[in-house]
């Protein structure tokens, strides 16, 4: 089942997108400049091979609900997160602030 949702975050809409898989959920959260993800994101492939397209996400390991999502640091960032404050530690939720 894929789950699509508004989310909101201090006031800021935000998309949710949770897809059920067997043993595993894919989270994302996102809006027009960028998202953050569960751990299936692959930051190293942003960075490297699709460096060009300048795609800000971050990617959080362990969260099973979007709610861990938002409270959980960002494990791995791409580097043109970086240019909106972006740091790998930060809390999921601060993060998105930051792109609002």
């Amino acid at each position: 089942m894929i789950t699509i949702n508004p989310l909101e975050v201090e006031g800021i809409v935000f998309t949710a997108v949770r897809v059920e898989l067997p043993k595993t959920n894919l989270l994302m959260i996102s809006n027009e400049i960028g998202y953050i993800m569960c751990g299936a994101l692959d930051v190293d492939l942003l960075n490297e091979k699709l460096k060009d397209r300048h795609v800000i996400a971050g990617r959080a390991v362990g969260v099973r609900t979007i709610d861990d999502l938002l409270d959980a640091p960002l494990e791995k960032i791409t580097d043109a997160s970086k240019q909106y404050g972006w740091q790998e530690g930060m809390i999921g939720r601060d993060a998105l602030k930051r792109i609002s």
